[in-house]
């Protein structure tokens, strides 16, 4: 049986032991760990599998094999003192970075080919896990250093991960505090011809916040799914905030259609987060025309503005829970700390950018706001490459299934 179909055959929470026991028969791997990222991108946990022992400790992203793996999304072959040799591989899906597979290995089974074979591996571990993790909460206990409030767990299961990849695009989003905001609202949808995303800000902290963005979040989503356009969108969400709380919990939230194949994109600006864009090595502030938040008043009409984008610009939005950047009190424009933490971020990867922006205002600015989420969009455009040409996370080549 192949490594994909003794995944697909096991237990959700068993993974890893049919994962160990599949690589020890195919590559008499000596230890096989996995490790995946914390809620606050801080460390990488080990899974502890029901059947097997605990594998390796807590490791810090930014330190270690794991860590450089991590950073990087490329496979990394080391030589162990004596007969063994480690792999650690990149466990991502479609951008979206779960975490790092550890496997020990015999020194003359730890080849070029052999590391290939295994990053195929890896890759369909993330799917795996995808598919495991709505029928066991092993995989989340794992990622947690500390315990979520009930407001972060909604979060954290109401919005569709971290990052997206695709074609054309690169979408990263990093938000703190990890473990008990609530408030954020965050959601895309990739089609052939179209790429749709929501950024909201928290309607403050706590469950009230959490259920405000749940109850937007479901109206977007079902006014998308039924195949309305961004300014339905918002009016549906709208008229669903106000029928509920009558103005008393409004919500700024900017929706955004971009079509891959020109760059042209279309947005709906209620009161929205901040947008800013790098393109080359300048970095500025898109000024929309701000709208009235959602559910604010009955029946608000909205309307949608149009922006281009070019292969290479970098969209930030910026969402802190006020609609406007915070300001550190000194003499300079309001936006003045988000602009210098968003162009700082012009050499970081997208992967890497967000958590740089959302660190940036809550680290070093006086009186910034408790919670942060920052959303960054790379746009690529449409560039030629021979098939099978590899995007963040997924091998250059696909070796064929152990």
């Amino acid at each position: 049986m192949t490594v994909e179909g003794a995944l697909r055959g096991a237990a959700p929470h068993l993974l890893l032991d049919s994962l160990r026991t599949s690589l020890a028969h195919l590559y008499a791997a000596a230890c096989v760990d996995l490790l995946l990222i914390d809620y606050g991108r801080t460390t990488l946990r080990p899974v502890e599998p029901v059947q097997a022992p605990a594998g390796m400790p807590h490791s810090p992203v930014d330190a270690g094999p794991a860590g450089r793996v991590f950073h990087t999304q490329q496979p990394y072959l080391f030589r162990d003192v004596g007969p063994t040799a480690t792999v650690c591989l990149p466990v991502t899906v479609r951008g979206d970075r779960l975490g790092v597979l550890v496997v020990g290995l015999p020194a003359d089974r730890a080849t070029p080919e052999t590391t290939a074979s295994l990053a195929r591996v890896a890759e369909t571990l993330g799917h795996a896990l995808r598919v495991a993790d709505r029928h066991t909460d092993l995989y989340r206990r794992t990622r947690r250093t500390r315990p979520l409030s009930v407001a972060g767990e909604m979060q954290w299961d109401a919005l569709p991960g971290r990052a997206c990849a695709g074609p054309a695009f690169d979408l990263h989003a990093h938000w703190e505090p990890a473990y008990t905001s609530g408030g954020h609202l965050l959601d895309w949808s990739v089609t052939e011809g179209e790429l749709q995303l929501v950024v909201a800000d928290g309607a403050g902290p706590g469950t009230p916040a959490a259920l405000v963005s749940a109850l937007a979040l479901t109206a977007v989503r079902n006014a998308r799914r039924a195949g309305l356009d961004l300014v339905a969108q918002a009016s549906l969400t709208d008229q669903a905030l106000y029928g509920q709380y009558r103005g008393r919990h409004a919500l700024a939230a900017l929706l955004l259609r971009l079509d891959p194949a020109d760059g042209r994109a279309e947005a709906v600006d209620a009161g929205s987060p901040t947008l800013w864009r790098i393109r080359g090595a300048g970095t500025e502030r898109i000024e929309l025309d701000r709208q009235l938040p959602l559910g604010m008043f009955e029946d608000t009409v909205y309307t949608t503005q149009c922006l281009d984008l070019l292969p290479g610009d970098r969209l930030v939005f910026v969402a802190d829970g006020t609609g406007d950047p915070p300001s550190d009190g000194r003499h300079e424009a309001p936006d003045g700390p988000v602009a210098r933490a968003v162009a700082a971020t012009g050499r970081l990867s997208g992967a890497d950018a967000p958590a740089a922006v959302v660190r940036a205002l809550r680290e070093t600015s006086p009186g910034a706001p408790e919670g942060v989420l920052v959303l960054c969009l790379d746009w690529h455009g449409h560039r030629p490459g021979p098939p099978g040409a590899g995007r963040d996370g997924e091998p250059a080549a696909s070796p064929p299934s152990p």
